[in-house]
């Protein structure tokens, strides 16, 4: 991905993080963020699924 499209892939999954502060990151840095935001996504989606056996 380039600078750019790493930049737009994380306004979709934090919007609050702006253009400007992200711009100042190399693509390194950018794509370690981007896997730590999934990761933050699944464990939530992963915390907040049931499970299939009830606990008594």
């Amino acid at each position: 991905m380039t600078k750019f499209e790493l930049i737009e892939e994380i306004r979709n999954l934090n919007s609050t993080a702006s253009v400007d502060f992200l711009s100042q990151f190399d693509e390194y840095e950018l794509q370690e963020y981007i896997d730590h935001l999934r990761q933050v996504d699944k464990d939530q989606l992963t915390a907040s699924t049931p499970a299939s056996i009830p606990f008594n």
